[in-house]
């Protein structure tokens, strides 16, 4: 088979928009971590607002990095088993799962320590929905994609939806850390957030960063020509359970 010249070079155009994507994932948890560190003071586990600094890095870090990157694995490793795929894309949402409820606890530790009502902000409404889905989401795919005795058909049905979720919820962490964002420069230099403090600056572009993380991620996730490939025994089965799908559907031809 003759090799497409426009897919070439479409596929070499692949590893430097993952590399966008980890410099501004990245750049997005360095400037979370000067913002908390510098400008807030720094970071302690004291029910202090030292200790609500813990919270924006760590959802920063697990709900949109890690998860950005477990979400591009299957565009990396393109060429690797798919197993291996699988277990890499666990681990790191259990990674980030790990980070998320860090952040959890250390908001709440803050708001009960310093008697602060919890759950009141649409941010936080937000954020606990996307917690919560994303709990849901992994335990699910665990249970589908990896362990033994679910059949082929069940995760053929499941898969188109994984991914739907998946991606949304990546949104979703995006958009709620952007109210976060807000939410936090309006609690503490609202009086100066209109003048171009040096603060609201840094976080505004923080703000921007993490937009283009999100664009950067679902553009790559969305080009068909960037998918897994999938090998002939899994294209087999494909064909297989469509086969078997489809025999008996009302617009399938009736036997020859």
């Amino acid at each position: 088979m003759e090799s497409n010249p426009l897919e070439e070079h479409s596929l070499g155009l692949l590893p430097w928009f993952i590399a966008a994507t980890q410099i501004l994932g990245l750049a997005a948890v360095v400037m979370t971590g000067v913002w908390m560190g510098y400008y807030e003071g720094g970071f302690a586990w004291d029910g202090t607002s030292l200790e609500f600094n813990v919270h924006p890095l760590c959802m920063v870090i697990g709900m949109v990095f890690l998860y950005g990157d477990s979400i591009l694995v299957y565009r990396v490793f393109r060429n690797e088993s798919k197993t291996t795929v699988k277990i890499l894309h666990a681990a790191i949402h259990l990674v980030a799962l790990v980070a998320t409820i860090v952040g959890l606890v250390a908001v709440f530790g803050f708001h009960s320590a310093q008697n602060i009502p919890d759950m009141y902000s649409l941010h936080s409404w937000c954020g606990l929905i996307s917690i919560i889905l994303f709990c849901i989401q992994w335990v699910v795919g665990l249970i589908f994609f990896l362990f033994p005795g679910v059949s082929y058909s069940l995760r053929a049905c499941y898969r188109p939806l994984h991914v739907y979720f998946g991606l949304g919820l990546f949104i979703l962490a995006i958009g709620t850390s952007l109210l976060g964002i807000t939410e936090k420069l309006l609690f503490s230099i609202g009086s100066t957030y209109s003048k171009f403090a040096a603060e609201g600056v840094l976080a505004n572009v923080l703000g921007l960063v993490l937009i283009g993380f999100g664009l950067t991620v679902g553009y790559v996730v969305t080009r068909s020509e960037w998918k897994w490939i999938t090998s002939p025994e899994e294209e087999a089965l494909s064909m297989h359970f469509k086969t078997l799908t489809e025999r008996d559907s009302p617009d399938s031809p009736q036997g020859s």
